[in-house]
């Protein structure tokens, strides 16, 4: 579904490129992110996927097509929505949908629908200056939904969302994949990663310095041992095991048999340790 080879990108009148020769590619039905701090060229090389940024170097193909000659019938099979949302303030929430819905030639979702997939039924007659931030990226996601898009881009898709709507948000995008829709995220919240995407490249300073699937990269960067907490004379305490071979450590089934177990887990990195490892930058 997209195709990116030696990406580079300078803005205009800057000397400085934002993008130094990106390389992936995202096959259909995949939730791929891109994953790094703020100024990293996230959102710059999103910009150049959907065609806003067409001065670039390289090849960038999307649906079988060269971005840079993108007709408009491009973007009735793209949905995208950006961290900071624009919308008509004075309309409501349905008549700003019904606005953009009217755009676009292909069949398109009711927006009650929508709006009733991300809460906001109640809110269909609300003009959009009263909403708040969540209100307003939930209504977005459903303006970038109404076009059945084919691919979607999301921009920090949970920003200013609090947890109960991050998960319905999460949920919808999952729903997405399992429809056979292919979503890039970009986004430097490494929970959100985590939890939805099939494979997350991080990229720094306009780099991409590793592409993998989140479970492989805990796999690899993780300690191969696991942490028990138990309780004992009213504490809480800690023990650790090698995780090779543990159904035969008799120390660990000793544990186990004596003591009131509270938690056992495998001690495996965090996205954030393994940016940072592999990095030596934070995500903020």
């Amino acid at each position: 579904m997209i195709e990116v080879n030696d990406l580079k990108y300078t803005y205009p009148g800057s000397k400085n490129p934002v993008l130094h020769g990106l390389n992936f590619s995202i096959p259909e039905g995949e939730i791929f992110g891109f994953l790094g701090p703020s100024g990293a060229g996230k959102s710059t090389a999103q910009k150049v996927l959907i065609g806003i940024l067409k001065q670039y170097e390289g090849k960038v193909t999307v649906l079988g097509r060269n971005v840079s000659e993108a007709k408009p019938d491009y973007y009735e099979r793209i949905g995208v929505a950006f961290e900071f949302p624009n919308f008509y303030g004075r309309f409501t929430a349905l008549e700003n949908l019904h606005l953009f819905r009217s755009l676009y030639k292909r069949p398109t979702s009711k927006p009650e629908d929508l709006l009733e997939s991300v809460g906001l039924t109640k809110y269909g007659h609300t003009k959009v200056e009263n909403f708040s931030k969540g209100m307003k990226m939930r209504l977005n996601l459903c303006r970038a939904l109404l076009n059945q898009p084919d691919i979607l881009f999301l921009d920090e898709p949970t920003s200013g969302l609090d947890p109960v709507n991050a998960r319905l948000v999460k949920e919808i995008i999952l729903q997405l994949k399992a429809a056979g829709k292919t979503v890039l995220i970009t986004t430097h919240s490494m929970h959100t990663a985590e939890e939805i995407c099939d494979r997350i490249a991080f990229i720094v300073d306009g780099r991409i310095v590793l592409i993998d699937a989140p479970r492989e990269l805990k796999v690899q960067h993780g300690k191969k041992s696991i942490q028990v907490e138990y309780r004992k004379d009213e504490q809480v305490k800690q023990e650790h095991f090698a995780l090779n071979g543990i159904g035969m450590n008799p120390e660990f089934m000793e544990l186990l048999l004596r003591e009131e177990i509270e938690t056992i887990h495998t001690e495996e990195a965090t996205l954030e340790d393994i940016f940072i490892k592999v990095t030596g930058r934070n995500l903020e």
